[in-house]
């Protein structure tokens, strides 16, 4: 907090706690002999003769308000709030933050520490991991994957068995801890301007069985094996260790329309997934990679009792 926003709170704070107790000693004065005919009014009448009072408050009520006022400066001598005095008892929502993560941390390590070191698909054999798994997927993955891990345009599909960076335990529990970068660099130079882009995509459609203008693809195949094959293999298949999906299948990160390849190939494609690991912890990342391995892989066996 900057020294001019403290000023401003210990301003207001101030006036609010020097109005209360400026308010309390005004209404308790006492006025005239509060006799019928002698105390003040506030001029409501009502039936004639039934006349509202101006009176002073009841005295225990007002030395309840005279105690509030202390324990707000109590309060505020303990906890941080006069600006940026932080308080003597060195209290802070990020201590109170640590100090209950630290606690449900240990709780969690309890419940679900003898599956540390143990691999996804063998963790997925057992519910109420793959469950606790599931909540971690709806909070974390479900923003990009979907709550029904189907994906979206840009953002995988996980329940099927395609798969860009791999399927084993490993590789899946990797893009977990570690995240993805995947990158397709703006080719539309490279593979021929337009009419390259135009070709090329003619024959990436016809890799999966799209119908597409035999002429063109036959001349794409040629700007395809001297650039595209780099990465994604001279038959279109793909490269895990790169990212690079199988172009011969029907299954698309993007869309198999004509326009959306050619976009793909004449500006690139920049896919991310960050790293969960620092969010998760190791465990815990094991636990959510046993919830994504089974719903592609189901419980690979059946359920047996936790170690």
């Amino acid at each position: 907090m900057t020294t001019g926003w403290s000023l401003f709170v210990i301003f207001l704070v101030v006036l609010n706690i020097g109005g209360c107790a400026w308010l309390l000693w005004w209404t308790a004065k006492r006025r005239g002999n509060e006799g019928k005919n002698s105390a003040e009014t506030t001029g409501h009448v009502w039936d004639g003769d039934l006349t509202e009072y101006n009176k002073p408050l009841p005295r225990w009520w007002i030395n309840l308000f005279w105690l509030t006022i202390v324990f707000t400066i109590g309060y505020l001598v303990w906890y941080p709030g006069f600006g940026s005095f932080a308080g003597t008892s060195g209290w802070t929502s990020a201590k109170e933050h640590d100090a209950e993560k630290a606690e449900a941390d240990a709780r969690l390590a309890e419940a679900f520490g003898r599956f540390d070191g143990m691999p996804i698909d063998e963790i997925a054999k057992h519910p109420e991991a793959v469950a606790f798994g599931g909540r971690l997927y709806q909070n974390y993955c479900a923003q990009c994957h979907g709550s029904d891990a189907r994906g979206a345009k840009g953002f995988p599909n996980l329940v099927d068995g395609d798969w860009l960076w791999g399927d084993s335990p490993e590789q899946v529990l990797a893009s977990i801890v570690q995240g993805r970068q995947a990158a397709m660099p703006a080719l539309g130079a490279a593979i021929g301007g337009e009419v390259g882009i135009t070709e090329v995509t003619a024959y990436v459609q016809s890799l999966s069985g799209i119908k597409a203008d035999p002429a063109l693809a036959a001349a794409g195949q040629a700007r395809f094996a001297g650039v595209c094959a780099a990465c994604h293999g001279a038959d279109g298949k793909g490269n895990p260790i790169l990212g690079a999906p199988n172009l011969t299948d029907d299954i698309w990160l993007y869309g198999s329309d004509f326009d959306t390849i050619a976009e793909g190939i004449r500006n690139g494609r920049a896919g991310m997934m960050p790293a969960h690991g620092p969010i998760f912890g190791e465990t815990r990342s094991r636990l959510a990679g046993a919830y994504v391995w089974s719903l592609s892989h189901g419980s690979n066996g059946a359920s047996t009792e936790a170690p």
